[in-house]
């Protein structure tokens, strides 16, 4: 059966690959500022009318709490036969900067390196056509229950499926939760991920004038606003860079596998001469600590920027923090610190945007082993498991929804695939592997 399995997988990657085609095209970034709503909605109606195709016929659209639109597709279970939920999303990162893309974000694109280029083409969209050819692979007759669900706010920290999921607990409910929105350390080395940091993420605003002042009439006594948030954004690092925010742990030790220093460093693409930042291994610091990131901030360009002191000026701010970390507290801490260290008595703000947990799988159950052959016959090596940096707090919602399902993580966003960057691409190998070891694993269960 193995064999004969692998054979249909590898037949049906020249489908696959129009698929992903067809995925890419669509700018389903979950933002009506930047694309039109229809781009994500276009795209959750693929989804949907793939589903059907594939015999998955009790499926539609759901309208999330945040506006956004999951879809959720269903084949109930054979009599004794449990059933599988396959978790992925279609909403996508914004392509950021379209002139660093050597290749159209929105058309996938082969490039001599033998990768498939696009934006999605890993992170989500990648992972659903995996689920997809696992699913072709079997046929309509499938020998397990399957609810595919796949989200479209993920990207953007939307609580949609967060807030539905346990408001609606029989819809997605399962007894093994498969979370397709990971990756291997490296092409071809099969990687289960074990732990998520939790995310927060804020917008904190600071007001000091009515309105911009000329810096020479009143540049000095003036308080400068911007000036005001760089003080309050150095606050939150050391000379080192590890995070200060006070009252938050960030001293922890991560106890599974290395992440070499080399690898991480060609990994990010950290450029030579410079030096990484904090104490500690790498691993410690992606896995086990928390970390802070300015995502973005608000102030004049330097190109037609105006000899004033600034009024008014804020920055988007992204805290990660790791299992062991209450995500809600670490916002109450996060945001007493930015009140603390503001200088002049100037007027902050702190908006929360987004708080999601952290997450921890557990392992060692007879789905997790069965998952784990099914890797080995796939990439032809034992699976190794590691920790992710990236937040999935979906995670969580299934793991207090469904407390006896056993839930892994994994799929084909490995380093090289440049998610959130520009000239994001996917393996092909990575997405036939999985599917075959999805299909595989749901064909023995």
């Amino acid at each position: 059966m193995s064999e004969a399995l692998r054979t249909r997988v590898r037949g049906l990657m020249g489908r696959a690959r129009d698929d992903l085609a067809e995925l890419v095209a669509f700018r389903s970034v979950y933002d009506p500022s930047q694309y039109p709503e229809q781009e994500c909605r276009g795209a959750a109606q693929w989804v949907l009318d793939a589903c059907r195709a594939e015999g998955l016929t009790d499926a539609g659209l759901h309208e999330m709490p945040d506006g956004s639109v999951a879809v959720v597709a269903r084949k109930a279970a054979p009599a004794g036969k449990p059933t599988v939920l396959l978790y992925s999303h279609y909403d996508v990162q914004p392509p950021g900067d379209e002139t660093a893309w050597l290749t159209d974000p929105w058309h996938l694109t082969d490039q001599p390196d033998g990768r498939w280029y696009g934006r999605g083409a890993a992170d989500c969209k990648g992972n659903l056509v995996m689920h997809l050819t696992a699913l072709r692979a079997l046929g309509p007759d499938l020998p397990v229950g399957v609810v595919l669900v796949a989200e479209g706010s993920e990207e953007q920290g939307g609580a949609g499926l967060e807030e539905f999921v346990p408001a609606h607990p029989d819809l997605t409910r399962a007894d093994i939760v498969l979370v397709a929105d990971s990756g291997n350390v490296e092409v071809g080395v099969p990687t289960f991920t074990r732990t998520l940091r939790g995310t927060v993420n804020v917008v904190v605003s600071v007001a000091t004038l009515e309105g911009p002042m000329h810096s020479g009439s009143y540049g000095g006594p003036a308080p400068d606003a911007l000036v005001a948030l760089i003080r309050v954004l150095g606050s939150l690092h050391d000379e080192k860079g590890n995070v200060t925010v006070r009252g938050l742990e960030a001293d922890q030790r991560w106890a599974g596998v290395a992440y070499p220093e080399d690898r991480f460093r060609a990994d990010a693409g950290v450029l030579d001469g410079v030096g990484l930042t904090g104490g500690g291994t790498v691993a410690d610091h992606v896995w086990a600590r928390p970390a802070l990131t300015v995502l973005g901030i608000d102030c004049p360009p330097v190109v037609g920027s105006a000899a004033a002191v600034q009024a008014s000026a804020r920055a988007r701010l992204n805290l990660r923090v790791p299992p062991g970390t209450d995500a809600h507290e670490a916002l109450r801490l996060l945001t007493a610190h930015l009140e603390e260290v503001a200088p002049w008595q100037v007027r902050l703000t702190v908006e929360p945007e987004a708080v999601g947990e952290p997450f921890s799988a557990r392992t060692g159950g007879p789905a997790y082993n069965l998952m784990s052959e099914a890797f080995k016959s796939a990439f032809g090596q034992d699976p190794v498991s590691q920790g992710q940096g990236g937040s999935i707090p979906l995670c969580t919602v299934f793991q207090r929804t469904y407390p006896d399902a056993e839930i892994m993580l994994f799929g084909v966003e490995e380093p090289s695939c440049l998610i959130h960057a520009p000239n994001e691409s996917v393996d092909p190998s990575e997405i036939e592997h999985f599917a075959y070891a999805e299909a595989l694993f749901l064909g023995s269960l």
